[in-house]
């Protein structure tokens, strides 16, 4: 039997979804564990090839999670981190591991997922769209205000606790109350990290109040910092709970003087208890309060709250292979679900007929309605539809004609069933399928496929280096 604390010697033998390390007890260590020898053991942080020790957490019926305590003998694919925050940040999972390696990793987890969990045993999995830049990819990051920094336990001394002072940066794993106060991060580009330091030594040195959930009140909530990849433009949005004028106008000014790259400031409101980085209304203090980019050839505006694919480069590589698989002629009607901000749509719309967009968030219709404009991309049309209940009514209601593609890109836990029907009573000749999420994406292609669809092949993109997420595109052809 073994219990909850019970210290393993594992043999890390592959990942799985969501960067766990799939291990199994070495028996000739621990030979009182025979009888276990088969038995699953899923673990943080450990890699192919690691020999490691880990405390047996959760015991479930078929498998055990456990916290990895040592590692004996590291895999051959380990790496210093680069990150000096790395072991108490949120934000990288997987920097200790040679970026070749992830890439391939990534792409064993598909061929897991659809070969064997989907059971599409003969389907190629064409190989990996690997990210052309490792460190400084993302457009956009997002970095929590805290009244009391995040303390790694290691330096905790109860006789002489350290001073718990205020904090921006990220939070720590699993834990949305706690914030490390980071003056680094190599995930967005340097100029991000000057933004970074500079808010941080401005509004801390001045005493200002930050929020914080237990009372309800403080001023400082976020700084989120939005930048081009393609254009020079570069927006520092500060989300508090409430509009101080003469503060934001004080902020904007020294900002400005220290980093005039910086082409637009915006001041979110959320009067929300909820943790997120999102307002009820905003300002815009300096500039046009929105930043532009191109993919494509398609200029896309984005402003504070706009969604808009945190890696530039990849976005472009994942819209030509949507493109690619679908074939595209010219002539096709494409409908485009979960269309967002329009970025599929608009990037679609010089290579087919027509395209229709559906989107259950209002605001995203009006930023796709925006891009439509700026592009003059006249055949297309955007919708607010309940993807969640039926878009039938609004394709009868305003007499659209049935698509020959459709594209999807739901969120992470895949479409409804709902949406899965409407899918079938539409009848494309072809959808190819984009997603986040590689196992819920298998359910609902399974779904597809017992309604009359095959699927054809499927491709993996990865979009976020030195992290477990994984985009996924997958072609089915009705039968």
């Amino acid at each position: 039997m073994i219990k909850k604390g019970a210290v393993l010697i594992l043999h890390i033998e592959k990942l799985i979804f969501e960067g766990k390390g799939l291990g199994k007890i070495d028996t000739v260590l621990q030979p009182e564990y025979e009888e276990f020898k088969d038995l699953v053991v899923l673990v943080s942080h450990a890699y192919p090839g690691d020999t490691i020790k880990a405390q047996a957490k959760k015991i479930k019926k078929n498998f055990i999670e456990a916290d990895l305590q040592e590692i004996v003998t590291p895999s051959q694919f380990r790496v210093k981190e680069r990150c000096k925050y790395y072991k108490s940040c949120g934000g990288c999972k997987q920097q200790d591991l040679q970026y070749a390696e992830q890439v391939k990793l990534k792409q064993m987890q598909v061929e897991e997922i659809f070969h064997h969990m989907g059971g599409f045993t003969t389907i190629p999995v064409e190989p990996i769209i690997a990210s052309t830049k490792e460190f400084y990819y993302r457009n956009k990051m997002e970095y929590s205000f805290s009244d009391s920094g995040w303390v790694p336990l290691a330096s905790f001394d109860k006789e002489n606790p350290p001073e718990r002072k205020p904090a921006l940066g990220l939070h720590v794993p699993q834990g949305f109350e706690r914030v490390v106060n980071i003056d680094e991060c190599f995930l967005q580009s340097e100029i991000s990290n000057k933004i970074l330091c500079f808010t941080a030594e401005y509004f801390f040195s001045r005493g200002v109040s930050i929020y914080t959930h237990r009372t309800h009140e403080g001023y400082l909530r976020n700084l989120v910092i939005k930048q081009a990849s393609n254009l020079p433009q570069l927006m520092v949005n500060l989300v508090t709970s409430a509009r101080d004028e003469a503060m934001m106008k004080a902020y904007t000014e020294a900002l400005l003087a220290e980093i005039p790259e910086v082409t637009t400031v915006v001041n979110n409101i959320n009067t929300r208890k909820a943790m997120i980085a999102v307002g009820e209304y905003e300002f815009a203090d300096f500039g046009p309060g929105f930043i532009e980019d191109t993919i494509g050839g398609n200029l896309f505006r984005i402003s504070a709250n706009a969604f808009f694919q945190t890696n530039t480069t990849q976005a472009a590589n994942l819209y030509q292979l949507a493109v690619d698989y679908a074939g595209l002629t010219g002539s096709e009607i494409v409908y485009d679900l979960y269309c967002g901000a329009g970025t599929i749509s608009i990037f679609m719309h010089k290579f087919v007929k027509e395209v229709y967009g559906f989107e259950v968030v209002e605001q995203a219709i009006k930023d796709a309605e925006v891009n439509k404009q700026v592009n003059n991309a006249e055949n297309t049309r955007f919708f607010v539809a309940d993807l969640y209940s039926s878009m039938l009514p609004m394709v009868s209601g305003n007499n659209l004609p049935l698509p020959d593609v459709l594209i999807a890109d739901p969120p992470r836990s895949g479409m409804h069933q709902n949406t899965v029907n409407d899918i079938l009573a539409l009848k494309p000749g072809k959808i190819v399928y984009v997603s986040c999420n590689p196992a819920t994406q298998v359910r609902d292609v399974q779904l597809l496929v017992a309604g009359g669809y095959r699927l054809i092949k499927v491709r993996p993109v990865d979009m976020f280096p030195h992290t477990f997420h994984i985009e996924n595109v997958a072609l089915l052809i009705k039968e």
